[in-house]
């Protein structure tokens, strides 16, 4: 496996930053939902290291939850725009508070299928927690309630962000340099 020191371009968030940003997002979090309906929903994969940090600076009571889904495929760089679920909530969320937690907004079609799909679902209310915003790349509208950085149109991974599944566990968001990046055989 290639070291990740190879093809990266640059530390676009370090670690430091990013900590401090999820705190600043819980303490908002907080304030707006202090009466402990909260339902956490965390797309799969890449959003566990965000929820995990952002759940721990959330002082509100709170729920969690996860789904998968996908409209990428491994080793794809671009969504395919059908976004299909690999699981579902194991949480009725009629009458609750859900925030979705999300690594990264990009195209936006994949949390826009993921919120009409939940909207049929009858929460209170549904909102969107996006730690990147790619929004120079959006083609489906997304409202972002909760944004932890936007970011520029780069190819990022690290912090829940894979490469061909990998280097999720790394604590900040770099830039792949694709011309260095040998995808794995």
């Amino acid at each position: 496996m290639q070291d990740y020191n190879e093809f990266l371009a640059e530390i676009l968030i370090d670690e430091k930053t990013l900590n401090e940003r999820i705190k600043e997002l819980g303490a908002e979090i907080s304030a707006d939902y202090p009466d402990g309906n909260l339902l956490l929903i965390c797309i799969l994969r890449g959003g566990v290291p965000f929820m995990v940090e952002l759940s721990r600076a959330i002082t509100a009571p709170h729920m969690m939850d996860f789904m998968a889904v996908s409209s990428y495929g491994v080793g794809k760089r671009e969504s395919s725009g059908t976004v299909r679920v690999a699981m579902d909530l194991q949480m009725d969320i009629r009458d609750k508070d859900v925030l979705l937690v999300e690594d990264i907004v990009d195209s936006g079609h994949t949390i826009a299928s993921v919120l009409e799909m939940l909207q049929l679902r009858q929460p209170r209310s549904l909102k969107v927690c996006a730690l990147l915003d790619k929004a120079e790349r959006r083609e489906a509208v997304v409202p972002i309630h909760y944004r932890g950085f936007d970011i520029p149109n780069k190819f990022v991974f690290g912090f829940g962000l894979d490469l061909d599944e990998y280097y999720r566990n790394l604590p900040f968001v770099g830039v792949v340099d694709l011309d260095k990046y040998k995808p794995p055989a």
